[in-house]
């Protein structure tokens, strides 16, 4: 737990009361950045890049807010991790003009809450394996949305794009998402067979 002591500390710039801070938040900072990251290597530059950038806003933190600071940097962290992904220009940009291929062999619609998956019951290393493989844009609407609970119009804002797009890479990435799922279970039974 993070108290008000330990936020002043930091503040102040003491290492230890930072390397407290670090070791508390660590755990689920870093899964936040698994799920929005490529792979492990960018999560783990992210979440080192999130760390100095907490630490650099610290300041502004109101102690005594009805926000807890675990909440406070959670949503700090977030919109660091967003941005610091959309300023990956080359990646996002490309990302963001991939059209979704075959959908014609399912007719779904993916707005409706009548989910193919059962996202509690898929292994946890496929499921973060399958988020990884959507490009840029649909991982970042898919975790902003599903995981993160924004809706379309907040999104829209912290994307700086408009809430027709945020809804196309959202569709795009469900879709995707069921096929990744696919993909990686079977390709896990096949390995745990051999």
């Amino acid at each position: 737990m993070l108290d008000s002591e330990l936020i002043l500390a930091c503040i102040k710039n003491d290492k230890v009361a930072k390397e407290q801070f670090y070791r508390t938040l660590f755990g689920k900072l870093s899964a936040i950045t698994l799920r929005y990251s490529k792979n492990k290597e960018q999560a783990a530059e992210i979440t080192k890049k999130g760390f100095a950038h907490i630490f650099s806003i610290l300041a502004k933190y109101k102690i005594g807010s009805a926000q807890t600071i675990e909440d406070w940097v959670r949503e700090h962290f977030i919109l660091f991790t967003v941005d610091h992904l959309r300023n990956i220009r080359s990646e996002y940009y490309v990302a963001s003009t991939v059209r979704v291929n075959d959908i014609s062999d399912k007719s779904l619609d993916l707005f409706l809450d009548n989910e193919l998956t059962d996202f509690r019951s898929i292994n946890f290393d496929v499921l973060v394996r399958s988020l990884q493989q959507l490009v840029p844009s649909q991982r970042l609407v898919f975790n902003l949305h599903i995981v993160e609970g924004y809706d379309l119009n907040k999104i829209a804002e912290v994307l700086e794009a408009n809430e027709q797009t945020v809804k196309s890479n959202l569709e795009k990435a469900r879709y995707n998402l069921q096929k990744n799922i696919d993909k990686n279970s079977k390709q896990l039974r096949n390995e745990q067979l051999i």
